[in-house]
């Protein structure tokens, strides 16, 4: 049941409807939420909100649904999935007294795992909202959620990468070429993860077993992935299966939604996920940790699927969708939208710890693509020093795109020498698997190759 939040300042009363209205007018500035006018009308609001928020129990949010039960199967898998005794330890605190037990030395990275399970989407989100970025920053280090397949990613004191080879008609050369230079710059231990121009279930079966080849040929050890949409990675599946020769997935990809009508746009349901987790699972490739999430905010709002929230409780709640499946990766791609979400670099930064620092808090095992449109009020500068604060944050994981240009999708993100750089900075090491590797003979054997053709089956 909805009711109204207060908060008297100066012998004037400041109502806000309803708890979905209070998280909005109590999140920092940011372009998507003005424009779907649901933003504070100006500062001295939005500092009313964050002092009324910082007031609300962290039970009310059992209470109130911002997207109601009936009408969403997010919502309905938030409350239906919820850890009470998880969430005892802080259900008598409320937002600004969680944030306080969150920055205080009671908070160990031990404790916050075993709450992660207790804690919803709107909880994380509305905690964020009143931490400043250096809160973002050190409560997220704290926190490590480690995964495995081939290599094992998420352990303090390492930072993995995931090779992005994209080329615009998908050739072969192209992308091993691609392939080829971020391995032998270190990258590429979370995953080889391709873009594919064509969503064509036999084009993704043949960058699968490209992949395939090269992991096996160099006896790499990581995991493929090409991004087509998940109901094409099954077909591709079942073509293999159909000719009697299993298709080589590893990693089942799709992009995720904070609600039930954001992800309809997206063209999946969490019945269709169920089902491609199982499917995946039965290939028996590496373990239980089988589907890779990309998510971003403003995503519900680009389909007109918000539900009047604003886009950063939007994206915390897309979390709730990943965590159901335990995935191996789970990607917030920042700033690829666009300045209509996030307007400048100051927004994009901002955004990208929030949605670290949620996703962690909730158990999650996350990366961030570190990037922008051209369009954008931003530029690598701004990149640079977001990915610096990632590092310290304890990210997972970054991208690995040639020359920070993917030439293919036309954004900028991190290339294979930010990874160096940030390793070397803060003493970072790859994956323990890949770094074994990269010390290996198979590695050195990539290093006298003359020309890329030479990956190719």
């Amino acid at each position: 049941m909805a009711m109204a939040y207060r908060c008297t300042v100066r012998g004037v009363t400041h109502s806000f409807a309803d708890l979905r209205t209070l998280l909005a007018k109590a999140s920092p500035l940011r372009a998507g939420d003005e424009l779907a006018g649901v933003a504070a009308e100006s500062a001295e609001e939005r500092v009313i909100a964050q002092m009324a928020l910082s007031e609300v129990p962290l039970a009310a949010f059992l209470n109130e649904a911002v997207v109601p039960y009936e009408a969403d199967d997010v919502t309905r898998l938030i409350v239906d999935t919820h850890d009470v005794a998880a969430f005892a330890p802080v259900s008598g605190l409320s937002v600004g007294e969680f944030r306080d037990w969150l920055l205080s030395d009671a908070a160990t990275g031990e404790r916050l795992a075993a709450l992660a399970a207790g804690i919803t989407p709107e909880m994380a989100a509305a905690v964020s909202k009143l931490m400043r970025v250096q809160d973002l920053i050190f409560v997220a280090s704290k926190i490590s959620v480690v995964t495995r397949f081939r290599t094992t990613v998420g352990l303090k004191g390492r930072l993995s990468t995931r090779l992005q080879p994209n080329h615009p008609t998908d050739d072969p050369l192209g992308i091993a070429a691609s392939i080829l230079d971020g391995l032998l710059l270190g990258s590429g231990d979370a995953v080889i993860g391709i873009n594919p121009v064509s969503d064509n279930p036999r084009s993704v079966a043949g960058l699968l077993q490209m992949l395939e080849h090269i992991r096996c040929r160099y006896e790499i050890p990581t995991q493929s992935c090409v991004l087509a949409h998940i109901t094409t990675q099954m077909q591709a599946i079942e073509l293999g299966a159909g000719a009697g020769q299993p298709t080589p997935l590893d990693l089942m990809f799709q992009s995720i939604a904070g609600t039930e009508a954001a992800n309809k746009s997206f063209g999946v349901s969490l019945g269709l996920l169920d089902e491609a987790y199982a499917m995946t699972r039965e290939l028996k490739r590496g373990g239980e940790q089988v589907f890779y999430f990309e998510t971003g905010q403003g995503s519900a709002l680009s389909a007109n699927a918000h539900h009047g929230m604003d886009q950063q409780t939007a994206e915390a709640r897309a979390y709730a969708v990943a965590r159901r499946y335990n995935p191996f990766l789970v990607n917030t791609v920042v700033g690829f939208i666009g300045p209509e979400y996030l307007y400048d670099g100051k927004q994009i930064l901002r955004a990208g710890l929030e949605d670290h620092f949620c996703g962690k808090l909730l158990g999650l095992p996350m990366g961030c693509d570190i990037c922008y449109t051209n369009h954008a009020e931003a530029d690598q500068d701004d990149m640079d020093a977001l990915l610096t604060m990632l590092g310290a944050a304890g990210v997972n994981y970054i991208m690995g795109v040639p020359g920070a240009d993917d030439i293919m999708l036309n954004y900028q993100s991190t290339g294979f020498q930010d990874a160096l750089y940030l390793r070397r900075l803060l003493g970072l090491r790859p994956a323990p698997e890949f770094e074994a590797w990269l010390a290996g003979d198979a590695c050195r054997e990539l290093h006298r190759i003359g020309r890329p053709a030479a990956l190719l089956p």
